[in-house]
């Protein structure tokens, strides 16, 4: 079982699903992102290399979200351009594979209309890549976006390569679905950390359930170090105010997580 937990900058977590393991995980992050009910905006996604796909990209530019994966295999990536005999510099010897404009715009009020049935939640983002392939080959429609997908991932592959800054603020949101994660474990200690329901819904049950805790210890450490800075300012004690933007609301020692007991016999019985 893989479940999927959406995490905002914030260290939030704002949607979260439970999905087979060997499905794509991308068009499920495009999901969970169509399908969140809370009052946050996403524009910005980040996720591991096994994250993306051949259509990703595409779709998420689409939607207006920017989809940017931590790409562990870069030197097997492929760059595309679109004109054969254009002169890019540096970067001319990078690649020869040419987009077929054409394909694209011959599908695009199709394209259109695809993204626009996402958006208004008339087809399941996770049933798009059926719609798209027939035995076992893309569509037209399904190549056509393949097509659009290479422009924006060569685009996201030259910021990655380009930008530190853009890496790093890739590398930074992971390691906070990664804290947020240990925060998880240390909460989900019953049962020995087993799912014990047979079906999806029970299981989205059981986690959302471990979601609103992680949540509510968020909010506790946000409130209660906001009081502390607050405490620190009037005593002129904060010397630089940008370390406050490092801190994390995810330590838990202080936490209990077991409860406190205490059982004490009437004076008769002892």
């Amino acid at each position: 079982m893989t479940y999927h937990n959406f995490t905002s900058d914030q260290f939030t977590s704002f949607h979260g699903m439970v999905i087979l393991g060997t499905l794509r995980d991308s068009l499920f992050i495009l999901a969970g992102l169509l399908e969140q009910q809370t009052r946050l905006d996403p524009r910005e996604i980040m996720a591991d290399t096994h994250g993306s796909s051949d259509v990703v990209f595409g779709l998420f530019a689409l939607l207006g979200y920017r989809f940017s994966p931590r790409l562990a295999d870069l030197p097997d990536q492929r760059f595309w351009r679109l004109d054969r005999e254009a002169d890019h510099g540096a970067l001319d010897d990078l690649s020869r594979h040419v987009v077929d404009e054409r394909l694209i715009a011959a599908h695009w009020e199709d394209v259109l209309r695809l993204a626009g049935s996402l958006k208004l939640g008339k087809v399941k983002a996770t049933a798009v890549m059926r719609t798209l392939q027939r035995g076992g080959s893309l569509s037209g429609l399904g190549r056509a976006i393949a097509e659009f997908d290479r422009v924006e991932k060569t685009l996201c592959l030259l910021n990655y390569v380009g930008d530190e800054a853009y890496r790093r603020r890739i590398l930074r949101q992971i390691n906070r679905s990664e804290q947020r994660h240990g925060v998880g474990r240390a909460v989900f200690h019953g049962r020995k950390d087993e799912l014990r329901q047979k079906y999806r819904e029970g299981m989205e049950d059981q986690l959302g359930a471990l979601g609103l805790v992680v949540n509510a210890v968020v909010l506790w450490n946000t409130r209660y170090m906001g009081v502390a800075f607050d405490d620190l300012r009037q005593a002129r004690k904060i010397e630089n105010e940008q370390d406050i933007s490092r801190l994390t609301p995810l330590p838990h020692g202080h936490i209990r997580m077991l409860g406190t007991y205490e059982f004490k016999l009437p004076k008769e019985i002892a």
